[in-house]
């Protein structure tokens, strides 16, 4: 009995962990406020897509580059819902005129 719950209680929290919120099911402003109220946030974009979003580029690591993130939501296709943390520079840093890494 004992083996039986604990076998419950590890499926349902393997289960919690699987589910993420989606920004499909969120407006433009609930997802904006959503990764702003926790600094940064792993959001569903849809299907079986997600990613990790920030709301300032200190929380991405510091060897990273905050770079903009637009998603859809439930009432638009863009909505800016705040920063992406890449280790690539965007092409535009490379034209020469920025000292990279």
């Amino acid at each position: 009995m004992r083996a039986a719950a604990l076998a419950a209680a590890l499926l349902l929290s393997d289960a919690a962990l699987a589910q993420r919120p989606s920004t499909l099911s969120m407006t433009c402003a609930e997802a904006q406020r959503y990764v702003a109220s926790r600094g940064a946030a792993v959001l569903g974009t849809g299907g079986h897509t997600y990613d990790r979003f920030v709301a300032a580029p200190g929380f991405c690591p510091h060897t990273d580059y905050a770079l903009n993130a637009w998603v859809p939501t439930r009432d638009t296709n863009r909505c800016l819902i705040g920063y992406r943390c890449d280790p690539v520079p965007p092409p535009w840093m490379d034209d020469g005129l920025f000292d990279i890494r």
